[in-house]
C-alpha cells in the first residue's frame, strides 16, 4: 500500500524524515529507515536519506510495506473486541470508543491489532508486519463497524475493493445546525492544513472525496442539531468530520474540527460507523452488518429534542 501526498504550506522547508513519519503515523527513526530502504519518493524519484528539505507542491509517495519492524505487535488478551463475524477470510468488529486501530509511535500496544492478534494469531502474517489484517481504520474517537483480513487473499481482495470504492460504509453523526435540504453531497478534496499538519482539510490540491449525506432527525433542543446519515463514496483521514465542519455542520463533540461547544457536551466526536456492506473475497457473496448506536452516543441524543412553538 502507498500513500501519496502534496506538500502544504505548513510542511514548506521541512526535512523530508518527519514528513514521512506523519504520513505514515511513525515515528522519526523508523521514517528514516523507511526511506534508506527506498520507501520514499519525492516527485517521482527515490530518495535514501532523510536530510532534504521539500517545498510547498511536492509530492511524496511512502511504501507502507517498507515499515521497519524490528519487534512485530503482539498479541494483548486485555484488549477486548466485538466480534460480530468471522470466518477463515475476514473479522468484523464493532470498534468501541478510545481503541486506536493499530500501533504506532505513540500507541505501541493495546491497540485493535493486539486484541485481533490474541483472538486469530495466524493474523499476524497477513498484509503490513506493522499493521497485520487491517485494510482500513476508524479514527480513535470513532465506534462501529471495521472489517480486518484474516487471509492473504482477504487482504488483496478488500484493499482492491475500497480502492475501487466497492465497500460500502455508512455513518451516523451527530452534527450541529440544519441543513438546508434533506440530502446533499459534499465534493471536496481533502489535504494536509496549510497550518497545522496533524489536521486535514479541503484543499484544492488534496485528494478527490466525496461524502454523501441525509438527513435522519432534525432538533432545536439544546440548539439547532442535526443526526445525519453519511455515505462514504472515498475513505479519507477524517472525511467525515472535515466535509461536515466545511459546510458548517461540525461533528458534536469534535474539538479538532470545531464541534465541541458549550451547548451539548461530549467525550468525543459524535461519529459511529453503523452499516458495512462488502463482497466477500472468498464465496463473492455480498455481505452486510449493522451495529446499533453505543450508549455514549444514545446518551447524548437523549438530551436532543424537537420543540415546535405553542
Amino acid at each position: 500500500m502507498k500513500v501519496e501526498e502534496t506538500i502544504p504550506a505548513a510542511l514548506d522547508g521541512e526535512r523530508i524524515d518527519r514528513i514521512v513519519s506523519l504520513i505514515a503515523d511513525i515515528s522519526r527513526s523508523d521514517a528514516s529507515k523507511l526511506i534508506a530502504a527506498g520507501g520514499a519518493e519525492v516527485d517521482g524519484a527515490i530518495t535514501l536519506t532523510g536530510k532534504p528539505r521539500l517545498r510547498e507542491g511536492q509530492t511524496v509517495v511512502v511504501d507502507l510495506e517498507k515499515i521497519p519492524v524490528e519487534i512485530p505487535p503482539g498479541p494483548d488478551a486485555s484488549v477486548k473486541l466485538e466480534v460480530l463475524y468471522h470466518d477463515d477470510d475476514i473479522i468484523v468488529i464493532n470498534k468501541s470508543a478510545g481503541l486506536v486501530v493499530h500501533p504506532a509511535s505513540s500507541h505501541g500496544t493495546g491497540t485493535v491489532v493486539n486484541g485481533i492478534l490474541a483472538l486469530y494469531p495466524e493474523v499476524q502474517s497477513v498484509g503490513q508486519p506493522a499493521r497485520p489484517g487491517i485494510v482500513h481504520r476508524l479514527d480513535s474517537g470513532t465506534t462501529g463497524l471495521m472489517v480486518v483480513a484474516r487471509s492473504q487473499r482477504a487482504y488483496d481482495s478488500l484493499v482492491e475493493a475500497l480502492s475501487d470504492h466497492e465497500v460500502g460504509r455508512e455513518y451516523l453523526a451527530l452534527s450541529w445546525g440544519h441543513f438546508d435540504s434533506p440530502t446533499a453531497v459534499v465534493d471536496a478534496p481533502l489535504g494536509r492544513h496549510p497550518r497545522d499538519p496533524m489536521k486535514m482539510t479541503v484543499v484544492h490540491s488534496g485528494k478527490w472525496a466525496r461524502t454523501h449525506l441525509e438527513v435522519v432527525e432534525e432538533f432545536n433542543v439544546p440548539a439547532d442539531l442535526t443526526l445525519v446519515k453519511c455515505n462514504l463514496e472515498t475513505g479519507r483521514t477524517h472525511q467525515i468530520r472535515v466535509h461536515l465542519s466545511s459546510v458548517n455542520h461540525a461533528v458534536v463533540g469534535d474539538s479538532l474540527y470545531g464541534g465541541a461547544r458549550s451547548a451539548l457536551k461530549a467525550d468525543r466526536p459524535m461519529l459511529h460507523a453503523a452499516r458495512l456492506t462488502l463482497i466477500h473475497p472468498g464465496t463473492g457473496e455480498e455481505m452486510t452488518w449493522t451495529a446499533p448506536l453505543p450508549a455514549d452516543m444514545v446518551a447524548v441524543l437523549a438530551q436532543c429534542e424537537m420543540v415546535t412553538p405553542e
